[in-house]
Parts: C-alpha cells; sequence; structure tokens
C-alpha cells in the first residue's frame, strides 16, 4: 500500500466515524424533534452562519465511545462552532436535544466550558441556542459540584459580560433549573413561542413542592416572559425567526480594536496535499524529512528559518499561513547530523534543539508573532551523556518560554505526543488557543513497545515475587494483552472523546484551521508584557 493510499484509508474511517455522529441521538430522535416544530442544532448552526464552509467545528467527536451504559452521548449532547454571523466571527453552542433531551453529561459541561474559554480568550461573541432538559441526574455528582462543572458556566456568563465580550442566548426548547440562568445571564435572551420554556421548575416539581396545577407554558412560556415576568427580551414565532432575529442583532455590532497581527494577500503552499500525503509515511515510527510538512502547510516563499545549523532536532522559523505571520516550531523527524558530525535521533528533543526553540519563542513574543507547533514528538533525549550536559535545566527553559508565552499559541499533533515532549511542544497543558490532531497521531506519556515492555518487566517481576515463572509464551501473550490496552488509550478518537484535543482533522483542513484560529485571536487586542520567572541558563 502506498502512502497516500494509506492516509485515504484514514480519511474515510474519520469521515464514517462523522456521518454516525451528525445522526446525534439517531434518525428516530431526529424526526420527533422535528415534529415539535424544531430544527437540529446543526440545522440551526447552519443557518446562522455565513458561509458553513469557512467554519470549524470544536469537539466533534467529544463523548465518543463514553456513557455506552446509557445509550451514550455523541458529540457530547452539543454542538459548538467557530464561524462568522453577519460578518462578526463567533463561538455557536447548540445543543442536541435529540441526545437524551439535551441532557447535560460531565463531557457537555466540559465541552461548554471549552467554548466558553475559546470565546474568552479571543474576545469573541458567543450565541448559546438552548434546548436542554438541564443535568443528566443518574451522573449528577460528576457534573454539578466541583469548580469545572455545571456551575462555572454561569460564573463564566458573569465574567465574560465583564470583560465586554457579547453574550445571545435563544431559548428553542426546554430550559430547566440551574440551566435557566445561561441564557438569563446572557446581554439579551430570545424565547420561540410554544417550545422555549425557562423555569427555576417545572409544572410536575410545582406541584410536588407547593400543590400548585399550573402548565408549563402558563409557567414559563414566550408570552410569560416577554409580557409578564420581563425575563426574556424578543419573542419569537418559530426557529427561522428566532435565527433571523439573532443575524439582526449580531449586524449592528460595532467594529472594536484587534490585536493588529501582520497579514498580506495569501499564497498557496509549495506542496499540495497529494503530494504531501506521497511523502508522509504510514507508520509513526518511520522518519521523514519535517521540511516537506513546512512546505505542505505554509505559503510558498515564505520562510525564513532562524538557527538553521543548530539544534536541528527542531526546526524553527518565521513564515506566512493563508498569509498571517507566524513563528513555526516543528519537531524534526529525520536522523540529523550535528557540526561535529554526530548523528541525532529524529523526533527527540536534545539540549541544543531545546535551548533554540526557548530564545526562538522569546522572539515570537518580542514580535508579536503568534506560534504554530507541529508536534511529532518521542520526547527528550536520555542517558548519562544528556543528563551530565544538562537536558533537564534546557529542556526546563523550553517549558518555561512555552508557559509564559503571552503571544497566541496553535498546536498541529501530527505523529507521536509523548512524555515530556508533550509538554514542551505545548500540549493542552500549555494553553494553546486551538489544538487539532491528525488521524496518524498518538498521545501517551511514552510509545506503546516502551511502555509495554515498562510493564510486562513490573508484571513478571510481580509473578516471580509470588513465586510464579512465566513461560516465553506467556509472557508473549501478556505483552500483546498490555499493548493493546495501552494503544487503545492513545489513539486519537480517544484524545478526542476526551477534548484532550478540540478535534481529529484531516491534513488537508490544516491551513483553514491555523488561518481561522489566528484570525479569532486578533480579535483580542489585550496582550500583556511576555515575563519568564527564575531560569537557569
Amino acid at each position: 500500500m502506498s502512502f497516500y493510499s494509506y492516509h485515504q484509508n484514514l480519511k474515510e474511517q474519520l469521515q464514517k466515524k462523522l456521518e454516525q455522529v451528525y445522526l446525534g441521538g439517531g434518525k428516530k430522535s431526529i424526526e420527533n424533534h422535528k415534529s415539535k416544530g424544531k430544527w437540529t442544532a446543526r440545522e440551526r448552526i447552519q443557518f446562522l452562519l455565513d458561509n458553513p464552509t469557512e467554519s470549524i467545528e470544536i469537539g466533534t467527536l467529544a463523548g465518543d465511545g463514553m456513557y455506552e451504559e446509557y445509550g451514550g452521548c455523541p458529540s457530547g449532547g452539543v454542538v459548538v462552532v467557530i464561524g462568522k454571523v453577519a460578518g462578526v466571527l463567533s463561538v455557536i453552542v447548540a445543543n442536541d436535544a435529540t441526545v437524551k433531551a439535551g441532557a447535560w453529561f460531565p463531557i457537555t459541561g466540559k465541552k461548554n466550558l471549552r467554548a466558553q474559554e475559546i470565546a474568552m480568550e479571543n474576545r469573541l461573541p458567543i450565541i448559546y441556542l438552548v434546548d436542554s432538559a438541564g443535568v443528566f441526574l443518574p451522573l449528577q455528582a460528576e457534573i454539578f459540584p466541583d469548580k469545572e462543572h455545571f456551575g462555572r458556566i454561569f460564573r463564566n456568563n458573569a465574567v465574560m459580560s465583564a470583560m465586554g465580550v457579547p453574550q445571545i442566548a435563544a431559548i428553542m426548547g426546554s430550559c430547566v433549573a440551574g440551566g435557566a440562568y445561561l441564557p438569563i445571564m446572557s446581554d439579551e435572551a430570545l424565547i420561540v413561542e410554544g417550545t422555549g420554556s425557562v423555569f427555576l421548575a417545572g409544572s410536575y416539581l410545582v406541584k410536588s413542592a407547593i400543590g400548585e396545577n399550573i402548565d408549563n407554558e402558563t409557567l414559563g412560556g414566550a408570552t410569560t416572559h416577554c409580557e409578564i415576568s420581563g425575563v426574556t427580551d424578543y419573542k419569537m414565532k418559530n426557529d427561522e425567526e428566532a435565527l433571523q432575529k439573532i443575524k439582526s442583532i449580531m449586524a449592528k455590532f460595532g467594529q472594536r480594536p484587534t490585536a493588529g497581527f501582520n497579514r498580506i494577500a495569501s499564497s498557496p503552499p509549495k506542496l499540495s496535499p497529494e503530494k504531501f500525503l506521497e511523502l508522509y509515511p504510514d507508520s509513526r515510527v518511520k522518519p521523514y524529512n519535517t521540511y516537506d510538512l513546512i512546505d505542505f502547510l505554509i505559503d510558498e516563499g515564505s520562510w525564513d528559518e532562524y538557527k538553521e545549523g543548530y539544534g536541528k532536532t527542531i526546526v524553527t522559523g518565521y513564515a506566512r499561513i493563508d498569509g498571517w505571520a507566524v513563528g513555526i516550531v516543528a519537531n524534526q523527524r529525520a536522523v540529523v547530523k550535528t557540526k561535529k558530525g554526530e548523528m541525532q535521533f529524529g523526533g527527540v528533543i536534545y539540549s541544543d534543539s531545546a535551548d533554540k526553540a526557548a530564545r526562538f519563542i522569546m522572539n515570537c513574543n518580542q514580535k508579536r508573532i503568534p506560534l504554530v507547533f507541529l508536534q511529532d514528538v518521542t520526547g527528550f533525549m536520555v542517558g548519562s551523556r544528556s543528563e551530565h550536559g544538562g537536558i533537564i535545566k534546557d529542556g526546563a527553559k523550553m517549558v518555561n518560554a512555552v508557559a509564559n508565552s503571552v503571544v497566541p499559541k496553535f498546536t498541529i499533533i501530527v505523529g507521536n505526543s509523548y512524555g515530556a515532549g508533550n509538554y514542551a511542544m505545548c500540549g493542552k497543558a500549555y494553553d494553546p488557543r486551538l489544538i487539532f490532531a491528525w488521524p496518524t497521531a498518538q498521545i501517551a506519556v511514552m510509545g506503546g513497545a516502551q511502555a509495554a515492555n515498562t510493564l510486562l518487566q513490573i508484571q513478571v517481576a510481580a509473578q516471580k515475587k509470588a513465586g510464579k515463572e512465566l513461560s516465553k509464551e506467556e509472557e508473549q501473550k501478556l505483552l500483546e494483552e498490555i499493548i493493546q490496552k495501552y494503544e487503545s488509550t492513545t489513539n486519537p478518537y480517544y484524545a478526542a472523546a476526551r477534548l484532550w484535543v478540540d478535534d481529529i482533522i484531516l491534513p488537508e483542513q490544516t491551513r483553514k484551521v491555523l488561518s481561522l484560529g489566528i484570525e479569532a485571536a486578533n480579535y483580542n487586542p489585550h496582550i500583556p508584557d511576555f515575563k519568564l520567572g527564575v531560569i537557569q541558563t
């Protein structure tokens, strides 16, 4: 099989997975939802967007393979998209009521918080399309009381309002109990007649609590809240009218200052997707030249390499992606030779590489140039020579620079993402504005073979201590079981399901994602001064 055919197979696997996810709660659930005169979450978003092809979805695969004992939770029961509405780049959050009536699972809360984080970091307006039955009660202990649980949503509503981040909410279905605060803590709230309702307790609970007989529409429907309580601001006849009203409101937004990131006219990259995928290997252990990856992503002719002959297992340089000026930090996967004639393993961070990357990151912060990290890293170099040479010190310097970087950071995991290399190359813990993985990615504390052999040695030693000697066949069987279990938790789908990455994207989507991400970051003009803490030199 050619490299290109291998990548086409991965593409087909992803597309099949997405087709299933887009069905939400399933065809019957969608039919029932539409019988009430309501549009689906994705239909609502598509109608709002100026151009759906120029948007990106966040967390499409959230919840994949999780909560199966409850029937699953496709996309975490909520759809999140970044795109333009009436010319204004926005974050759109739409409950999918075809999935358990839009109930909030733990992953739903995490995904909503991620959407709000994106809005706050980039100062993007956020639009909530509310249609939810509230917390999924069987899992309430995992979503209700902690810091990053359900209540954090409403705290963020208040914080965003104070920050001047516009929030518009449309109540297009149920909005119950604590969830009622989300739309009402937004700047403006719309409600759809007949289908939208908002109250702290529904009619059944009211009857149980105080003995009052009342129907939900009278209790908290559109007429009640637009004409009696004044809780909502606009009464809409149907989904389409509500969404059209949001567009009209958004079209009147005033201009705001930007960060002023450098952009010129875009030009295509040197390598087409077809050409690049013929060069990109079908195994994470096979080497390749990272300059091909760069040529595939950047505008042709825009490359200015930094310290080309030094620290060669990390490639650093200034470039443009869709016209935007960026600083690129990429792991070199080819075996390289130092000036002294020594060979260095591709994908490994050596002391000189870490030192170079740290200084380059400082330079990008000095010049206000967004950073793009292209991860294919197996970790830092180990062994006595590296330890005596201060690899921990140099690695700490790089991690310090990444952690304290104030310009927007974007991370694409194209292959390996192991151990401290994940951290140094701006993994999720280091606040990238967006982080995506290719289908070829793998995220783990170490590679499968190394981890499996380490775990095998531990288990074999434990068996010996218990007085049992394993045969070679038993050891091999145990090793295979360990590898299978370990690798099932390191593939990109496992990561995307838990929102360790914002989504899995195809290589050919990378330029679009990075361009839109930088455009979003440009909406936030507030860039603090760059400072480093104590570092060993």
